[in-house]
């Protein structure tokens, strides 16, 4: 277009936090912050518009040199499966400042510019096309992440920050020695497209996957690197449970799609049975510990272990239908989870409790939260009719195409699923009216409401009509396959 449409998306944001600084009043901040996040997703919602779905190459690419001497220049673009994201990382923001409107009543300002630079470093995430670019982006989330936790988080706020600071570094860390490995074995280049095309020897590519692996295995998480997520879940604030949910969950398995599987073709192929076993073992390990969860929560937490096993799992099972559904599952996860997480902090808001047992009967006070509570519990179940039973059906089909025991692994793990939604469902909302006594609820508010309905549309809209979503994704799900059995070997 000619038009740094890219740029205005990663940076509007960024620009924004610095406006904040010049503010006093905590009602101007908060004002500001949406406004400048509903420009945001305004940007977001034009590039998808002009986005073609016809092609697999990278669209809106921007490139201006940076370091000329080592290769690294400032690249951006976006195919089929970053431009989902991207606009995912839009819808959030702006309902984040409306989740902490209330919420944040100390420091707004700083919690503002905090959630502001965040989103600035999660689209450059999606948008880079440079690895040191992207490195670069990837690592500074740690340090708005870590003050959204260790600030403004609950009791336990500082140990979990910490935790959640030195797990994913530590995956940071290899991941850096695998980009410098990767730079020097890929011709000397920070290119991602260019790295992309290089044929790496199979020994280059097993020490390189398991760099990656770790370092995208934190983020997912997977099991056995999954131990940061509840703690930081539970002490984060509302808006910082979302963006984790949401969208920082989503860097490991966007890991996954834009570089172990592409670079590493050889590799993924070859170990692509030890990814679906570990999948498996996260859908049905993650599930068993949320069924045992009495704190809302931690419940939800846990259930984000197990769902994104099964994103993990269409990823690895290197077929259509299970990668497409494992890209389509990643946005559902964000909506649906980002909208429970949501959920929990209104309710949170009014009664300073986490304990489902304390929430009986919350269906005939609070009659508009529970439909929308229901809503998004029958859509973390993939009931068909939303957003999950898409994603998921298309990720059981390609699991059982791909290995038949992870396959029956991942029904057990959808079983569950449906026991834990439906038992936290029955003790908080049905039952007898006891949760009145106890608290003085009120049901949401205009405030609320729109920051809640987009989320229910995108359920409702993915599950009855998910072609447009489809659509998005096929050209560039299509071209990484064909680079993947072209160059790894597999059927």
């Amino acid at each position: 277009m000619g038009f740094p449409l890219l740029s205005l998306i990663v940076f509007t944001p960024a620009a924004g936090a610095a406006v904040l600084m010049f503010l006093r009043s905590d009602n101007a901040v908060r004002w500001t912050a949406l406004a400048v996040t509903v420009i945001d997703l305004a940007l977001c919602i034009l590039m998808l518009a002009r986005f073609d779905t016809a092609t697999h190459a990278m669209q809106f690419t921007e490139t201006r040199p940076w370091v000329p001497a080592l290769g690294i220049t400032y690249t951006l673009g976006i195919d089929g499966i970053s431009a989902l994201f991207v606009f995912l990382t839009g819808l959030l923001g702006w309902i984040c400042v409306l989740a902490s409107w209330v919420a944040i009543d100390r420091k707004v300002k700083e919690f503002m510019v905090s959630l502001l630079v965040m989103q600035t470093l999660m689209l450059g995430v999606f948008c880079a096309l440079d690895l040191f670019l992207f490195y670069v982006f990837w690592e500074a989330m740690l340090i708005p992440m870590y003050l959204i936790i260790g600030v403004w988080g609950g009791d336990g706020r500082v140990y979990a920050a910490f935790k959640f600071f030195l797990y994913t570094l530590a995956g940071s860390l290899l991941f850096l020695i695998g980009v410098i490995v990767l730079y020097f074995h890929g011709g000397e280049t920070f290119d991602i497209l260019a790295l992309t095309a290089q044929d790496l020897p199979f020994g280059v590519q097993s020490w390189l996957f398991f760099a990656f692996l770790i370092a995208f295995a934190v983020k997912v998480p997977m099991v056995p690197v999954h131990t940061w997520l509840p703690d930081a879940h539970v002490q984060a604030p509302t808006a910082g449970s979302i963006i984790l949910a949401g969208v920082l969950l989503k860097m490991g398995a966007y890991g996954f799609l834009r570089f172990s599987l592409p670079m590493l073709p050889e590799a993924s192929v070859h170990y692509s049975t030890l990814m679906l076993v570990l999948s498996a073992l996260a859908i049905v390990y993650g599930g068993l510990l949320a069924l045992a969860q009495d704190d809302l929560k931690k419940l939800v937490a846990y259930s984000s272990i197990s769902h994104m096993g099964f994103v993990t799992l269409g990823i690895f099972a290197l077929n259509f239908r299970g990668l497409e559904g494992g890209i389509l599952q990643m946005f559902n996860h964000g909506v649906t989870t980002g909208a429970l997480f949501l959920l929990v902090g209104l309710i949170y808001e009014r009664t300073h409790t986490r304990s489902m047992a304390d929430y009986g009967g919350l269906m005939k006070a609070a009659p508009v939260y529970t439909t929308f509570l229901a809503l998004f519990t029958l859509s973390s179940m993939a009931l068909p009719g939303t957003n999950s039973f898409v994603g998921e059906l298309l990720v059981l089909s390609g699991g059982f195409a791909a290995n038949l025991a992870v396959g029956a692994a991942a029904v057990l793990g959808a079983l569950l699923g449906a026991a834990y939604l439906l038992g936290m469902y029955r003790k908080v909302a049905l039952g007898p009216a006891t949760v009145g006594a106890r608290y003085k609820i009120r049901d949401v508010n205009a405030r609320e409401m729109v920051a809640i309905l987009p989320l229910a549309v995108f359920v409702l809209w993915v599950g009855l009509y998910p072609k447009p979503f489809l659509n998005i994704i096929d050209a560039s799900v299509k071209h990484l396959l064909t680079q993947v059995h072209a160059n790894g070997g597999g059927q």
